[in-house]
């Protein structure tokens, strides 16, 4: 009986052993092209240097004062952040605990007519003032622990536009009852502490009270300060709606608030009320009179300023601003860069006949993409998130110790805005790669990634578009990713030019989900046309 032996056919090797010798085998490519190292290295140290440099010769200095004098003159809330606390206060000591129950029949107020700054000697004449309601004004009662300014707080009020609000501690803010305050249909406010917890109610006729929060306040001392306030922000009118206009035209503002059946429990028998101008906002304001009227039981306030936090960078009356989005103007060139090299990553191949090889050695046509990608995007990311620490840290710390006061520091934000950004970068250079994987040569596919990517963020901060079409911009196209170096939050109490660089109309990481989304497509795409498409 003859057998027949079949012959020996050695097992087929499908990219090696698996996907960690392909993720090798990418990765020594990668490495071993010194143009395509050298220039990631550029990119990285440009992120870095740029982040460092310009920021600390761009910005305005202390003068003759150290930085540690200028930082001290920045009032800082519970929460370390900078606020803003300017408001005229009539106030008695509430020792312990009790209450405050108003009555807030009006509120009015006046607008400079023509630009203005903060309320002071250098603002407009009376006769230049406009009636006019800032929306943000505020007029109610307030438990404070003291009248220095960054001091905890909660407060109850009712406002030029928006209702009756809860605020404390400047960045929060509840809403309460709708609709604007008149003789004909006031508010009742009420306040109470017991303990470190501060309770705030409201009601229309005085009878029937809602509460509308309870919050904790740390640290009160035994003895604060309870009673009436006024205040009135910065009216802000943009000249141009562009997200290039440093903010349009500012005018000084009044309010004046009328309270009547004040009720105040727990403070000292026959104490007086004592109005105090806190902030110093309007002191010397040539207009209405700043301060506390009182006529019987019937008290009108009027004050100028704003209470919360401060939301922008440059100088903010006193003391000077910045943001950790001033560290990050390096990344736009180095995403360039990175982009660039990304789209190579793969057209390069096509370009000199070697995708052949590299299909013959790993047929599985989709592993390979993959593998690719995450050999860029994980070279990015490391280089890419090392070079914005630089920036970020350094920078931050160089502008410190030149007295600017960096919004929303500490090391919690900066590991998110370094790790964020480098995200954005490895993102973004995975969709610059699976474009190249699509068109196949690199010209064409470094202009589509511009265009694609590049192209919508300049259109969307440059100013040239209208801002509603600029928020649009940032908001469906990849340019969204870049709201990943957004590190100050937006607060709807606070008017303030709400913009790019420090502000995108996308929360970070719902910016870096919409790039996400087309890096993921795309890749999709890429993997699909190259399973079907010859070498």
């Amino acid at each position: 009986m003859t057998a027949t032996i079949a012959p020996y056919r050695p097992p087929q090797q499908d990219g090696g052993d698996g996907f960690a010798p392909l993720l090798h085998a990418e990765w020594t490519k990668f490495r071993t092209l010194r143009g395509w190292v050298i220039a990631i290295v550029i990119a990285a140290a440009a992120i870095a240097v740029v982040g460092v440099l310009l920021p600390a010769s761009g910005q305005s200095h202390c003068g003759s004062r150290s930085g540690a004098a200028c930082l001290a003159l920045v009032p800082t809330g519970p929460g370390g952040e900078a606020v803003n606390d300017s408001y005229y206060l009539a106030a008695q000591p509430l020792a312990g605990d009790g209450s405050i129950t108003v009555r807030v029949t009006s509120l009015n107020g006046l607008i400079s007519a023509g630009n203005g700054g903060f309320v002071g000697p250098n603002s407009p004449p009376p006769g230049t003032m406009r009636p006019g309601l800032v929306p943000w004004a505020k007029a109610g009662i307030i438990i404070t622990g003291s009248t220095r300014p960054g001091s905890a707080y909660a407060a109850m009020m009712v406002t030029g536009s928006h209702g009756v609000r809860m605020q404390y501690d400047y960045t929060s803010d509840i809403a309460a009852l709708p609709g604007p305050v008149s003789a004909a249909s006031p508010r009742w406010l009420r306040l109470t502490r017991s303990g470190d917890v501060i309770t705030g109610y409201d009601s229309a006729d005085g009878r029937h009270w809602t509460e509308v929060a309870a919050v904790h306040l740390a640290g009160l001392a035994g003895t604060v300060r309870a009673g009436m306030f006024t205040t009135s922000p910065l009216d802000f009118t943009p000249n141009f709606p562009t997200y290039a206009e440093p903010g349009g035209s500012l005018s000084a503002s009044v309010a004046t608030g009328t309270f009547d059946d004040v009720d105040l429990r727990g403070g000292a028998p026959g104490g007086r009320w004592a109005g105090q101008n806190v902030g110093a906002i309007g002191a010397n304001y040539a207009g209405p009179r700043i301060g506390l009227r009182q006529a019987g039981g019937r008290f009108t306030v009027t004050g100028s300023g704003d209470i919360g936090p401060v939301v922008a960078a440059g100088v903010n009356n006193i003391f000077i601003t910045g943001t950790l989005a001033d560290h990050l103007f390096g990344v736009f060139i180095g995403l360039l860069i990175m982009i660039v090299i990304a789209a190579m990553f793969i057209t390069v191949e096509y370009r000199r006949g070697l995708i052949r090889t590299t299909l013959a050695a790993s047929p599985r046509r989709g592993r390979l993409l993959a593998a690719k990608a995450v050999v860029i995007g994980l070279a990015t990311f490391v280089l890419g998130s090392a070079a914005v620490a630089v920036a970020v840290i350094a920078g931050s710390r160089i502008a410190h110790d030149s007295g600017i006061y960096v919004l929303a520091s500490g090391w919690p934000i900066e590991v998110r805005v370094i790790l964020r950004t480098g995200a954005m970068l490895a993102v973004a250079s995975v969709l610059a790669l699976s474009i190249g994987a699509m068109l196949r040569r690199s010209v064409a596919a470094v202009a589509a990634v511009v265009v694609v990517i590049v192209l919508p963020y300049i259109l969307g901060v440059s100013g040239v578009l209208p801002a509603s079409a600029s928020e649009w911009i940032l908001r469906v196209t990849p340019a969204a990713g870049f709201a990943v170096e957004q590190s100050v939050p937006q607060y709807q109490q606070v008017v303030g030019h709400y913009g790019p660089p420090d502000y995108y109309p996308l929360a970070p990481w719902s910016g870096l989900a919409v790039l996400c989304v087309y890096a993921a497509v795309a890749l999709g795409l890429a993997a699909w046309l190259l399973r079907r498409r010859d070498a």
